[in-house]
């Protein structure tokens, strides 16, 4: 995967937006204002940071040498992934973890308005 084929995933999420609050170079996603994919646009090989549950964090980083507890993160909830070597759909399934954990923390008032818009 690419970054473009990336973004354009996260990008056809409900209420997800892309923004560069730390730097030109620094990707965020956010669903509603909260992040749930950092993406280093100029750093290559091509990496992402996701939240994973706690437990599939620890067997991912096992089985994977390409994921990692994220720099400047939250090493409990937030994996840095080198995207080279992966399959598709496991990065596909990280995105879709980190942003329903991340839909999840909502409200439920922001989770209804979301799902009705």
């Amino acid at each position: 995967m690419d970054a473009n084929e990336i973004l354009d995933y996260c990008l056809a999420k409900k209420a997800v937006t892309e923004s560069f609050p730390f730097d030109n170079e620094t990707l965020v996603m956010k669903v509603d204002a909260k992040m749930f994919l950092l993406m280093g646009l100029e750093k290559q090989p091509l990496s992402i940071n996701v939240k994973t549950d706690p437990e599939w964090s620890a067997e991912l980083r096992e089985q994977y040498p390409q994921i990692t507890g994220a720099y400047h993160m939250n090493k409990t909830h937030w994996n840095s992934v080198l995207i080279d070597g992966l399959k598709k759909d496991l990065v596909l399934k990280l995105i879709d973890q980190s942003y329903e954990l991340v839909f999840k923390s909502l409200t439920r008032k922001i989770q209804e308005s979301i799902n009705n818009s």
